[in-house]
């Protein structure tokens, strides 16, 4: 069975990869670009990177298909069409975000709908297991409630903790190299795949999006790296896995939410950012405060490194005790 994973996780990382590398000059050419407002100069840089990401997870997880079609691949179709349908609602309301600029209040509702194959798919299994506690059946108001607010929520969180180069396909890296972990040892194949081919395209992406950037995601990409996550923890049965690696966003959602959720500028100074005029409006600004100034690169890998702990927790939790 490795093996199927580790197709499907290399096509996801050369797809991407691939169209990453086309995409920066396309997208450049097209004027589909946003300014670097960490740097001095302020460069324009290609947006809409994330499409990359998307046909990367989509060509890990088609293959998949294919090797459950007609070859020994045991596969739950249902679950991993459900998850695509879902994923691609959601990076559709990314591109059109990204192009049209859609209002906040209508990005945060539309991913409720985007959850239809998923209530689906979970019609009948309305159970959730809980470290420490085992497993809870919540009845109709997960399938009605808590799966269609997971993606939304999920989807909103990591579009919101942003804005940096390499930030969201770095915690994002360490989220699904973690969910996958979790996943084999779990047993869970469907969770496996959408997880493994989510950190392959993620670990391509961020060869172009590390400091300095050569593309940005986009909200077709940070929307999609929250989806993906919820869709693989809601077919996998591991909600609780997945709430715990978004602590680091929820944090930053409550610092967002006391500020009236404004968006969060920087100033520069000798190679360091502030916070604008000395306002804390999101958890970065925190961080730029306690260290009075940090590099974009040195900011990066701190939230980088603060999701890896997250990440132990998760391994902790449901890794350690199966081993």
């Amino acid at each position: 069975m490795i093996e199927y994973y580790a197709a499907s996780a290399v096509l996801s990382f050369v797809v991407t990869l691939a169209l990453t590398w086309v995409l920066i000059g396309r997208l450049t050419r097209a004027g589909i670009t946003g300014n670097d407002e960490n740097k001095p100069d302020r460069p324009a840089i290609p947006e809409m990177g994330g499409i990359a990401i998307v046909a990367g997870l989509s060509a890990g997880l088609l293959l998949a298909i294919f090797f459950s079609s007609f070859l020994s691949f045991q596969l739950n179709l249902a679950y991993v069409l459900a998850a695509i349908i879902t994923i691609h609602t959601i990076a559709f309301i990314g591109i059109i975000d990204d192009l049209l600029d859609i209002p906040q209040w209508l990005k945060a509702v539309m991913p409720l709908f985007a959850a239809i194959p998923l209530v689906a798919v979970k019609v009948g299994s309305t159970a959730m297991t809980i470290p420490f506690i085992g497993t809870v059946d919540f009845g109709v108001i997960y399938i009605l409630a808590l799966v269609p607010l997971a993606v939304a929520v999920c989807s909103n969180l990591t579009n919101m903790l942003a804005g940096f180069n390499g930030m969201e396909a770095g915690m994002g890296s360490v989220i699904f190299g973690t969910m996958s972990v979790v996943a084999i040892v779990n047993g869970s194949t469907e969770m496996a795949l959408v997880s493994l081919s989510m950190f392959g395209a993620l670990l391509a992406f961020l060869a172009f999006n590390i400091h300095p950037a050569r593309i940005f995601p986009g909200d077709v990409g940070t929307l999609t790296i929250g989806c993906a996550l919820a869709a693989s923890v809601i077919i996998g049965n591991l909600e609780s896995a997945g709430v715990i690696l978004v602590v680091p966003y929820v944090f930053d959602f409550f610092v967002k939410a006391a500020n009236r959720f404004p968006h969060t500028h920087q100033d520069i100074r000798n190679g360091k950012l502030y916070p604008k005029g000395g306002k804390v409006n999101g958890l970065v600004h925190v961080d730029m405060k306690a260290f009075n100034g940090i590099s974009e690169q040195k900011l990066v890998l701190f939230f980088v490194g603060v999701e890896a702990l997250f990440a132990m927790v998760v391994l902790a939790l449901y890794v350690l005790p199966r081993m």
